[in-house]
């Protein structure tokens, strides 16, 4: 697989090709740190490894349960893709040691560009009672990345989200606001 596109000045690429892991779990996950820093990204992909953060679905999210932590995104659907998001947190790292090897700047290196794309599907059988044959498929991704160094970003400026239980609830606001 060739990249897409050709690279920026002050960028770095990675790449991860027929990866084991689901296509559409990876495609929102990479929808949810594009444009992110790359720490930002990281700290988040972690906390959706822990459970403490989740990954929005917007597109691939028939059969997907609404959960109140996606509030934070503006999004009603959300799941915590623990696979994807440790794929992608080992693509950053590879991209993070190909920056330090050019000399960039690590903390303002933003995800410019991350695009999935399907893998040949893996084929499998499986064998019934009374002679019947059942196939089913697995369906890897092909990922590919671009991190930049930026002037503009500052990452002191942008903070990861908090996640929702740390938040207030708003009538709980709203009767503080009152009592004071």
């Amino acid at each position: 697989m060739k990249y897409s596109k050709k690279l920026p000045k002050r960028s770095v690429r990675s790449k991860g090709t027929n990866l084991k892991v689901h296509f559409k779990n990876t495609c929102e996950t990479g929808r949810a740190i594009k444009g992110r820093g790359l720490r930002n990204a990281q700290r988040y992909l972690q906390d959706v490894i822990e459970k403490r953060q989740c990954v929005p679905f917007r597109k691939f999210n028939q059969g997907t349960g609404r959960h109140g932590a996606a509030k934070n995104f503006k999004a009603i659907f959300a799941r915590w893709p623990e696979k994807s998001a440790r794929f992608l947190l080992d693509m950053l790292k590879n991209a993070e040691s190909n920056a330090k090897e050019q000399e960039l700047d690590l903390d303002k290196m933003v995800i410019t560009h991350v695009q999935v794309n399907q893998a040949p599907k893996g084929r499998r059988r499986t064998f019934k009672a009374h002679g019947r044959i059942t196939r089913y498929c697995s369906r890897p991704c092909h990922v590919q990345l671009f991190v930049s160094e930026q002037k503009w970003y500052n990452p002191k400026k942008k903070d990861r989200i908090k996640p929702l239980s740390q938040k207030k609830h708003q009538k709980k606001v709203n009767r503080e606001k009152i009592k004071n």
